[in-house]
């Protein structure tokens, strides 16, 4: 048996409903990123855990309690798992800073990987740190599932790093909308990419919450 990493988006905030920038903010889940978290867990109770990775934010830690609560496992908290830090950005929707921050933004949409938020983090910075948990992981637990809980950047620049794609090409390459579920296998031939954003744990009305 491989190691498996389950990658999992935190349910839906107030900032996601809006499509604004929540790197470095502590949100809360809403009642509907709660609906999500549960329904993870009554979908992946089942399943065999040789571990729970989260972020430390108060939205990933409430992701990850109702499969802890269910399965009578205790999250490991890792910093390096923390979205990008959004600097001057932070609680903004795309609109308002392309008007008030314009030429960081053409930048940093051109490429993240180098360029960062007004006061933020670029995407290389993210890699280092993600990875590194990620190299944890991987030395604690030869085999198994582990599920990891963090957020949209982070998951597609870890997705990047292990898939062998420019991380400066996170934001174009891979959809993360909340609560979706990304699998990576440890083959004897690598990283392998199992399932992309799944969100079949989810009911139709919360797959189809306006958002990101």
């Amino acid at each position: 048996m491989s190691l498996t990493l389950y990658l999992l988006r935190h349910g839906q905030t107030e900032s996601s409903r809006m499509n604004a920038y929540c790197g470095a903010i502590d949100s809360e889940l809403t009642p509907d990123g709660l609906e999500m978290a549960n329904a993870f867990a009554a979908a992946y109770s089942s399943t065999p855990w040789k571990a729970i990775f989260s972020s430390p934010m108060r939205r990933t830690i409430a992701t990850a309690k109702p499969l802890c609560t269910a399965i009578g496992m205790q999250p490991e908290l890792r910093d390096g798992l923390k979205e990008i830090n959004y600097g001057e950005w932070e609680g903004k929707t795309p609109e308002i800073i392309n008007r008030e921050y314009h030429d960081d933004y053409i930048r940093w949409s051109a490429d993240p990987a180098w360029y960062a938020p007004t006061g933020g983090e670029r995407a290389i910075t993210i890699a280092a740190r993600a990875m590194q948990v990620i190299e944890e992981i991987k030395h604690l637990h030869d085999d198994g599932n582990v599920l990891v809980v963090a957020h949209k950047a982070t998951i597609r620049i870890i997705l990047c790093s292990l898939l062998g794609i420019d991380v400066g090409r996170f934001r174009y390459r891979w959809g993360c909308p909340v609560s979706s579920l990304s699998i990576v296998e440890f083959t004897n031939h690598g990283p392998m990419l199992q399932a992309l954003a799944d969100r079949t744990h989810l009911n139709d009305r919360l797959r189809n919450l306006p958002g990101t």
